[in-house]
């Protein structure tokens, strides 16, 4: 048990008075010195030796409870096929798939030739890259047409700045380091003489699109398209779905505009689709000569929409935008356009041929998740499709548009034992303070009685427009084998329930996001799966904003709080246009530096400016020393403020990730580590 009275005194960073003002508003900040003058680069001596102190703390703190950390690693390692593999999938001349060799904590990329049973030819091998180093994390990983080369990206310290290489896949050699300073995508010409890719400025803004031609040099590679426009918006490259054209894409959170160049011929003038337009969004696939643009211009919910090459712009509904169903996005394949949509915040899969016949892909559950899968070919007669729910585990499909049925290529496996029929789950809605209905996932074994004891996890994230479905996990086991109830509130801020749920919960209505939170908890309160101090809540980034928030306004409800890389230093980082994602996150929260409105606003909810005289419940929060999303001296401060601030006992436990970024650690067992240690924390601190 984790009791601070028996540990020595918790660290306390020391405090220098450091204020500004801004829209007539005075705010002090007493841990602004946490943030490294010379960040990216942390070498100040101070801040370093705080952040071990914390650690160390963390370590001493956790020791009474590592056998349950241990017992539960071993737990959620035993439900991991150690020598799992991927479907092969058909691409060309080639079978490719992925594989895990027992004991490894990376991936195999493998290809073999289509109709063969050979073993097959190794691509990459990921634990042979990583091997040596503390962080390992594969960017992109692309074969050429002519299926001689592999373009590759990785990054070694969790900073999100990726090396890419060319690799010959004849001899298993790198022959071209083409840039260190990539992130996202890379996509060949259809000659495979060239690769499209995209890097990142000083401020982590993935800014322009090149073209590396193979054996010139780097220096010399075009810019297929810089953003000089708007410092707020990222490039990105991708390809049709016909492979037709190298898509260049620049957006923001609101705003959206596209380019097309030949994949035969990238170096030629790129094709404006439609100039950009503020708060409409577009993405364009290519398929017999047309191209199939997927577009919010004139309904909340997407519209999908058909223009030729030649008028680019002009765009004709083929599937008129509805109230009822939210387009999330379509792929152009020979015979079929695949829609992807949400219907009362359940996923659907329409297949629509050209002529205009259409259906949905039949599932077989009530609450379930559902997506297309990798389907890489054009002109593909059945399609992946991959299904899961919260008592079924991951399950790989082949739809047969035909007939239409589904033949299963895969079902997760659970080496340790799963018998789905001990688990029941159901969706709630709950009512929130304004009378806006929350849909909320519950899972729980059949023996869990509903009397208000608990105990139950809580997880919710509640931004960017980003559902948290209601899908299968194994490390959720060992939560419900020990009497937990777990639960997924589809709060606002997500687009659970259509691009309006995600609006109404962004900028000046953020507060709904929170609100439902808490609302939800209360009404599984109100259903006997708890009762308030039996919850214990968890989430991260922009959800360990969320963790932060409420943990201010009802800490009562809370029996623990797990922030991971938490959002929560809010105010400040959105004044700060050196950071590196700032500009680009105003349409999300606002921008308080030139409107006193959103000022006041984020400044009324920032978890760090409103930490108060309270008692707070027993709290793990973790950063990252390299996360570039949310910088590590924002869960720093935010743990040094609380620790001088709150008035009760309870464990406050800071963990900061010395050579690891935004996910933590990297490797499929050391990052279990990290999830044993949460439910251990959470596990311990309700009973």
């Amino acid at each position: 048990m984790i009791d601070p009275a028996k540990l020595p005194a918790p660290p306390l960073a020391t405090r220098h008075a450091h204020s500004y003002e801004r829209h007539g508003q005075t705010v002090s900040d007493d841990y602004f010195w946490l943030k490294d003058p010379g960040y990216p680069n942390v070498t100040d001596e101070a801040v370093l030796s705080y952040l071990k102190e914390e650690n160390a703390y963390f370590e001493q703190a956790m020791a009474p409870v590592r056998p349950l950390v241990d017992t539960l690693f071993a737990e959620m390692k035993g439900r991991i096929k150690e020598d799992d593999s991927s479907v092969p999938r058909k691409d060309g001349d080639w079978d490719y798939w992925w594989s895990f060799e027992k004991g490894a904590q990376y991936r195999r990329w493998m290809r073999r030739p289509t109709g063969t049973d050979e073993p097959g030819q190794v691509i990459l091998d990921e634990a042979a890259e990583a091997e040596g180093k503390e962080y390992f994390r594969l960017g992109a990983l692309a074969v050429s047409p002519d299926g001689k080369l592999a373009a590759w990206s990785s990054d070694s310290n969790g900073a999100e700045r990726f090396t890419l290489r060319i690799r010959d896949l004849a001899t298993g050699a790198d022959i071209e380091t083409v840039s260190s300073v990539v992130n996202g995508g890379v996509v060949w010409s259809a000659g495979s003489d060239a690769v499209a890719y995209t890097e990142v400025n000083d401020n982590w803004r993935t800014f322009r699109a090149r073209l590396h031609k193979l054996g010139s040099d780097p220096e010399s590679d075009t810019t297929l398209y810089e953003e000089k426009e708007d410092i707020g918006f990222n490039v990105h490259v991708g390809r049709t779905q016909d492979r037709q054209w190298i898509v260049l894409g620049t957006n923001d959170h609101e705003t959206s505009e596209v380019r097309l160049v030949p994949a035969a011929d990238p170096s030629a003038e790129p094709l404006l689709i439609a100039p950009r337009k503020a708060k409409r969004q577009y993405g364009v696939d290519s398929a017999h000569g047309k191209l199939w643009v997927h577009t919010n211009d004139d309904h909340i919910n997407f519209r999908v929409a058909v223009a030729s090459p030649e008028a680019p712009g002009e765009w004709k509904t083929v599937i008129a935008g509805s109230d009822q169903v939210y387009i999330r996005g379509l792929t152009s394949f020979a015979e079929h356009l695949v829609i992807e949509e949400r219907v009362d915040g359940l996923d659907q899969i329409r297949l629509r041929t050209y002529e205009g016949d259409e259906h949905r892909v039949a599932f077989p559950e009530a609450s379930y998740t559902a997506s297309l899968g990798t389907n890489p070919e054009f002109d593909s007669p059945g399609f992946r499709i991959g299904y899961g729910s919260m008592v079924t585990p991951d399950t790989v499909y082949e739809y047969d548009p035909a007939t239409r049925s589904r033949t299963t290529l895969k079902v997760r496996e659970v080496p340790s034992g799963y018998d789905a029929s001990l688990y029941a789950t159901e969706r709630l809605i709950v009512s929130a303070r304004d009378g806006v209905q929350i849909p909320v996932s519950v899972v729980y074994r059949k023996d869990f009685a509903k009397d208000g004891k608990g105990p139950l996890y809580l997880y919710a994230y509640g931004a960017y427009g980003i559902a948290i479905p209601p899908s299968f996990s194994t490390d959720r086991l060992s939560l419900l084998d020990r009497g937990w109830a777990c639960a997924i509130a589809h709060i606002r801020g997500g687009d659970d329930l259509g691009y309006g749920w995600y609006l109404d919960g962004k900028a000046e209505k953020r507060w709904n996001t929170f609100h439902d939170f808490s609302d939800a908890a209360q009404g599984l309160i109100d259903a006997g799966f708890a009762a308030p101090g039996r919850i214990a809540i968890q989430g991260g980034s922009a959800g360990g904003e969320l963790m932060g928030v409420v943990a201010n306004t009802d800490p009562g409800l809370w029996g623990a709080v797990v922030a991971d890389v938490p959002f929560v230093d809010v105010l400040n980082t959105m004044q700060d246009e050196s950071l590196p994602l700032t500009p680009g996150e105003w349409p999300e929260w606002g921008n308080p530096i030139t409107d006193p409105k959103a000022f006041g606003l984020i400044r009324s909810y920032s978890p760090y400016d409103q930490v108060s005289a309270q008692a707070y419940p027993p709290m793990l929060i973790t950063g990252g020393l390299n996360d570039p999303r949310v910088t590590y001296w924002e869960p720093a401060k935010w743990a040094a403020k609380l620790r001088v601030t709150k008035t009760d006992a309870n464990p406050l436990l800071l963990k900061i990730n010395m050579g690891a970024g935004h996910g933590g650690k990297s490797g499929r067992f050391d990052s279990i580590t990290e999830r044993a240690e949460a439910f251990a924390f959470m596990i311990e601190a309700l009973g």
